[in-house]
């Protein structure tokens, strides 16, 4: 492998690492992106904010500059409140879906340190029938795991 392939690699794993790897470099037919080595279709920050600049300082339309970077109408006036709201920090994607356990409030959290503090070795999974039991809901045992391990970080 060359120096220059590896490096390539290289940036397409860190960009697979921060969340900003282009799902679909291969949409992105702006002739900026195909003839120049700094231009990075795979990255999607840069897309993105090349995107916005075409449109915002070279006065494309939106129609002509969605179809040349592979995005939809809508998606760019996403982009484009997003960054006005946020400036650049705004066109890196954010992690999707809950960003903490939802279904453990202080109430479960507390439950289940005292059942910990009854019996310092009760399993998981007899902790979640504990809890099902108690609260009416179902819980998967993984997500009792991971508060556990959570716990623990934060008192270590």
């Amino acid at each position: 492998m060359s120096a220059k392939q590896k490096s390539k690699q290289d940036k397409e794993t860190s960009l697979r690492g921060s969340g900003t790897l282009n799902p679909c470099p291969e949409k992105v037919q702006d002739p900026i992106f195909l003839n120049k080595d700094f231009f990075d279709p795979r990255d999607i920050v840069q897309v993105k904010y090349e995107l916005l600049r075409r449109v915002q300082t070279e006065g494309v339309s939106v129609s002509d500059a969605v179809k040349s970077f592979g995005f939809s109408r809508l998606f760019y006036y996403r982009v484009l409140d997003i960054f006005e709201e946020l400036g650049l920090c705004g066109l890196v994607p954010q992690k999707r879906g809950p960003k903490q356990a939802y279904k453990l409030n202080a109430e479960i959290l507390g439950f289940m340190n005292e059942q910990i503090q009854k019996n310092p070795s009760i399993k998981t999974i007899e902790l979640k029938t504990e809890i099902e039991k108690k609260f009416k809901f179902s819980i998967h045992a993984r997500t009792i795991e991971r508060a556990l391990i959570k716990k623990k970080r934060t008192t270590s």
